[in-house]
C-alpha cells in the first residue's frame, strides 16, 4: 500500500507545477496525537481539486497505543474558485490499526484491537488564503466505515478474544490543515 500512494504522490509531481496548481500539506490536529502525515492537493479545473493523504503512527507510550496508517483520497467542488472559500468533498479511507489503553472509554482504556476499516463519506471545509503560497483549510466529514478487528485483553497481551466485523456511521474526518502552494 505505501507503494502506492508513493505512485500517486510521483503522478502529482509530474503534472505542470503553477500557482494555486498544487499544494502540499499537513494536518495539524493529526500532529498533536503524534500521527505523521502528508498530502497533496492538485487543481483539476476552476472549481475542482483532487487530495490524497496518508498518515503513519508506529508509536506505542507505555500501555497507550495508537499504532495505525491510513490513506485518504477526496473530491472537491469548491463554490468560489479552487483554494478559497468553502468546499464540499467526496472522501474515501482504508487504515491497518493497533489501538488500546486509550482514555475514551472502559473499552478503548482495557483491551486493544487491532485490524482494518474502509469506508467513505462527504466533507465540508473552508480554505482561508493567508499569503501567495501558504494558507489554512477546516475541514470536517461524515460518513460510512466496515471494521474487522481483533480484541484482545489488555494492551500488551497476545491472546485473542473475539474476531469482529461491524459497521460504523458518524465522523470519518476532521482537519485543521496547513498548506504550501508549490510554484
Amino acid at each position: 500500500m505505501k507503494y502506492y500512494l508513493i505512485s500517486l504522490l510521483f503522478c502529482f509531481s509530474c503534472l505542470l507545477v503553477q500557482g494555486q496548481k498544487v499544494a502540499v500539506k499537513t494536518n495539524l490536529l493529526y500532529d498533536v496525537t503524534t500521527t505523521m502525515n502528508a498530502g497533496a492537493e492538485v487543481g483539476l479545473g476552476y472549481r475542482w481539486t483532487l487530495d490524497v493523504s496518508g498518515n503513519y503512527n508506529p508509536w506505542k507510550f507505555g500501555q497507550y497505543r495508537l499504532k495505525h496508517w491510513m490513506v485518504q483520497p477526496e473530491g472537491r467542488y469548491w463554490f468560489c474558485e479552487k483554494f478559497n472559500g468553502h468546499f464540499l468533498g467526496v472522501h474515501g479511507f482504508y487504515a491497518n490499526y493497533n489501538v488500546g489503553g486509550l482514555f475514551f472509554n472502559d473499552n478503548m482504556r482495557n483491551y486493544r484491537y487491532q485490524g482494518s476499516l474502509y469506508g467513505g463519506g462527504i466533507s465540508y471545509g473552508y480554505q482561508w488564503v493567508v499569503s501567495d503560497r501558504w494558507s489554512l483549510e477546516m475541514t470536517v466529514g461524515a460518513g460510512y466505515a466496515r471494521l474487522k478487528d481483533d480484541k484482545y485483553p489488555c494492551t500488551g497481551c497476545g491472546t485473542n478474544i473475539r474476531t469482529k466485523e461491524r459497521n460504523y456511521w458518524g465522523p470519518t474526518k476532521a482537519g485543521l490543515t496547513l498548506l504550501y502552494f508549490l510554484k
